[in-house]
C-alpha cells in the first residue's frame, strides 16, 4: 500500500519523533523513515537538506507539543486542584506499558546540544505550571517549586517504570496514589 505522496516537513519530523522514541537520534536514518512513510527519499529532500536538519525540525515538533502548547489546556483549569489532578491522572494514564517515550530516549543523546534545549524547553514548561499551580494551592513560592520538582521527578519515574516493567502498571491506581500524594 502506498501512502500519500505529499508528506509535509511536519509528516517527516513526527515520524522522525517515533524513531527517535523508539531508539535515540541514531534510530532517525532517512530511508528506513520513507519506507515507512512510505515515498521515497526525494520526498525527504524537498522538505530537508539533510537528517540534521530533520532531527533539529522534530525536536522543535517535541518541544513546541510537549511544553507550553502542550500544557495550554490545563494551564486554563482555573481550580488548581483540579487541574493537578487532571495533568497527574493524564500523564499517569498515557504512561502505555513499555511505550517508548521521546523524553526519556532523548536522555541517551543528553549532550546534543539540540536535544539539551529541547529537554530544557519542556522540563521548564512543565515545572512553570506544576510551580503556579502549587503556589496557588496555597504552598510558598520556594517551597512549591521544591514540590514541582518532586512530582515532576515521580512522574518521569512513573513513565520509566513502564517502560521497564510491565506489571508496575495500573493507571487508576496509580493516578489516584499520585493525586493523594501530591496534593498538599
Amino acid at each position: 500500500m502506498v501512502k500519500d505522496t505529499r508528506l509535509s516537513a511536519r509528516d517527516w519530523a513526527l515520524a522522525a519523533l517515533k524513531a527517535i522514541a523508539a531508539g535515540g537520534l541514531a534510530a532517525v536514518a532517512v530511508e528506513p523513515l520513507a519506507r515507512t512513510l512510505g515515498v521515497t527519499k526525494g520526498s525527504f529532500y524537498a522538505h530537508y537538506r539533510n537528517r540534521n536538519e530533520l532531527i533539529t525540525a522534530a525536536l522543535e515538533e517535541w518541544a513546541r507539543g510537549h511544553g507550553e502548547a502542550g500544557l495550554a489546556a490545563f494551564a486554563e483549569i482555573a481550580d488548581p486542584a483540579q487541574r493537578l489532578r487532571e495533568l497527574l491522572t493524564v500523564v499517569v494514564q498515557s504512561v502505555q506499558p513499555l511505550a517508548p517515550s521521546v523524553h526519556l530516549s532523548l536522555l541517551g543523546d543528553r549532550n546534543d546540544p539540540r536535544v539539551k534545549d529541547a529537554v530544557r524547553h519542556v522540563n521548564q514548561a512543565r515545572l512553570d505550571l506544576l510551580a503556579r499551580t502549587y503556589r496557588e494551592l496555597g504552598l510558598p513560592p520556594g517551597r512549591a517549586a521544591s514540590r514541582a520538582r518532586v512530582a515532576y521527578a515521580a512522574i518521569l519515574g512513573l513513565s520509566h517504570l513502564a517502560q521497564t516493567d510491565p506489571d508496575a502498571h495500573d493507571a487508576a491506581a496509580l493516578a489516584d496514589e499520585a493525586s493523594a500524594i501530591f496534593l498538599p
